[in-house]
This record gives structure tokens, C-alpha cells and sequence, in this order.
């Protein structure tokens, strides 16, 4: 059972690495930042299993640790999206102010 897990473990880290090695530059930034969003079911799960009760110290240590890094993960996903949306803002230029653009 183990070393099926770890076969698991191995070839979803290599075929992740492949196909996000394959996604053009444009679109890594928008992606990741929704993966990164996607770790909201991480912790979403992390708590109900947590609140369920779980056996053994080293368990509820495991869950915190994912609850701790899913968390970092979807603050970290939606404060690079604001970053991306915000270079799609339009800045006041000197026309749009409310003199006219005279000083």
C-alpha cells in the first residue's frame, strides 16, 4: 500500500511539473492564482475532518500544518490576482482631472 501511494505521489508531482511547464507565460499568473484559490477545499476539508475528531496527536498536527499552509495558499492566490487585475486599471491622466489638465 505504501509504495502504491508513493507511485501516486511521484507521477501526479511529474505530470504537474509537465503540465504547468507547457502552459505559455500570459497565462501562469491567472492559473496559478486560481489553483491557488482551489486550497479553499483544502481547508475547507482540513476543518471538517478536524472537527469530526481524529485519533492521535500526530493527525491533528498534520491537519493543522494543512490548514496553516492552505490558508498561506489562498491569501497568497487572491492577493496575485488583486496585483494582476490592477495592472489592467486605467490610471488618471492629466485630462481625466478635474482642471482640464492646467496647472
Amino acid at each position: 500500500m505504501l509504495v502504491q501511494n508513493l507511485a501516486v505521489l511521484v507521477l501526479a508531482g511529474f505530470l504537474g511539473f509537465v503540465v504547468i511547464s507547457r502552459v505559455p507565460t500570459t497565462l501562469h499568473t491567472p492559473l496559478m492564482s486560481g489553483t491557488n484559490a482551489i486550497h479553499g477545499i483544502v481547508l475547507l476539508g482540513a476543518l471538517m475532518v478536524l472537527g469530526l475528531g481524529t485519533e492521535g496527536v500526530l493527525n491533528k498536527f498534520l491537519i493543522v500544518i494543512a490548514i496553516a499552509f492552505g490558508t498561506i495558499n489562498v491569501v497568497g492566490g487572491f492577493l496575485v490576482t488583486d496585483r494582476m487585475l490592477g495592472m489592467f486599471k486605467r490610471r488618471p491622466s492629466d485630462s481625466d482631472s478635474p482642471r482640464g489638465g492646467r496647472s
